[in-house]
């Protein structure tokens, strides 16, 4: 008899899936690093040389404004990663959809750059550019008195945005933000997923899920790329959001001009202004977030898509009014009669004790290739074949 063990099918995470675990991991992310992202947004913003660095530049606003003052702009921070991430990862996972190779079900990297593109063009224009119009007009305000404060709170904020620049105001700096976007998420999930696959040989839907410390490295790694590319864009995106609608009176009049001004008013290295910070904020906030999408997708694959796989592989085996039929091309051959009650729950201890083995040996460090799906199959034919020939055996001595 042919070997019945069945050929993983491809798998994946549906969208909304991805979205969950994105939006988890934006909320843990956004309450641990809010105070960097305060700091950068006054070094960019900072003209005069106010702050010399950023150790410097923390403790200025915590000794002149208050501790508290590390965290302004949370709500809509936190509003704004929870849906970003939410968006990128379900946008993400559509266009990966589209451009998977349908013969092999796979995606290549030059598919992933062009997903993880569109997912930052789609990220930029919906949930960052207003969000983050927001976040910057209450970070750049100084002090914590209310009456000294031109916007009171992120509603007052966006009415009186609306009120004084008109709604397109929300979407001052919206170009670089989607170059910026654009381009940090096409580095970052192609990376993410090299990274899976050469440090841990993990890919979605083999039904491995990461330690957190794994995940937390290869976050980390991929979240580095972006900043230093699409630093430029980020600088140019706070000038022009802190400034306002663009005006007659305007210093910045688009994307370009903004980085010609900058150039010649302050030197190459200002378009770099604020990467430090950067690079501290997003490669870590990058790690939290991949712990948490990852427990969260992994526990989906765990959970659904190995019993998935298991159904899956009963196209193969046929199970029918107590006999087993083998698939041999297109065609169905019996092979032998059984207990029906009895296999099935014989395959569902074995697949379970087997499982339990492999997530302790996992846990440990220890490499285990033998799939406990597979093994089931092949200890159930085998049952049934001894059972077969068991009853064979006293037929004939009777």
């Amino acid at each position: 008899m042919a070997d019945p063990s069945p050929t993983q099918p491809q798998t994946t995470i549906p969208p909304h899936i991805k979205a969950i675990s994105g939006s988890f991991g934006g909320i843990v992310e956004a309450c641990c690093l809010q105070p960097i992202d305060v700091i950068k947004t006054r070094l960019q913003l900072d003209r005069s040389g106010k702050y010399t660095g950023i150790l410097h530049c923390g403790a200025q606003v915590a000794r002149t404004e208050g501790v508290r003052a590390l965290w302004k702009g949370l709500t809509p921070f936190a509003t704004h990663l929870t849906l970003k991430y939410a968006l990128r990862m379900a946008s993400n996972a559509v266009l990966q959809g589209a451009l998977r190779d349908e013969s092999t079900g796979k995606v290549g990297n030059f598919g992933r750059l062009v997903s993880g593109f569109g997912a930052g063009v789609v990220e930029a224009l919906v949930i960052v550019t207003p969000f983050e119009v927001i976040k910057i007009r209450l970070q750049q305000q100084k002090g914590l008195r209310p009456e000294l404060l031109k916007y009171k709170g992120p509603i007052h904020c966006v009415q009186s945005i609306i009120r004084e620049e008109g709604i397109l105001g929300l979407w001052s700096g919206a170009a670089p933000t989607v170059m910026r976007n654009g381009t940090n998420q096409a580095a970052m999930f192609t990376a993410k997923y090299n990274f899976d696959k050469f440090l841990w040989q993990r890919q979605e839907g083999d039904g491995k899920v990461l330690l957190p410390w794994q995940s937390m490295i290869s976050g980390f790694l991929a979240g580095t790329v972006g900043p230093i590319c699409t630093g430029p864009f980020d600088v140019v995106k706070t000038r022009l959001m802190a400034q306002g609608r663009v005006g007659p009176d305007s210093k910045y009049k688009g994307m370009l001009h903004a980085i010609k001004t900058i150039y010649a008013e302050e030197g190459l290295l200002a378009l770099w202004k604020g990467l430090l910070p950067r690079l501290m904020r997003i490669p870590p906030g990058q790690a939290i977030m991949w712990v948490v999408a990852d427990q969260i997708t992994g526990l989906y694959e765990k959970k659904y898509l190995q019993n998935l796989y298991t159904r899956r592989a009963w196209n193969t085996i046929y199970l029918r009014f107590g006999y087993v039929f083998v698939k041999k091309g297109r065609s169905l051959t019996k092979a032998f009669s059984f207990k029906y009650d009895e296999s099935l729950l014989l395959l569902d201890e074995k697949y379970h004790r087997l499982e339990s083995q492999k997530s302790r040996m996992s846990s440990l460090g220890i490499d285990t290739p033998v799939d406990p799906a597979r093994l089931t199959f092949q200890v159930l034919c085998n049952h049934m074949f001894k059972s077969q020939k068991v009853q064979e055996s006293r037929c004939r001595k009777a």
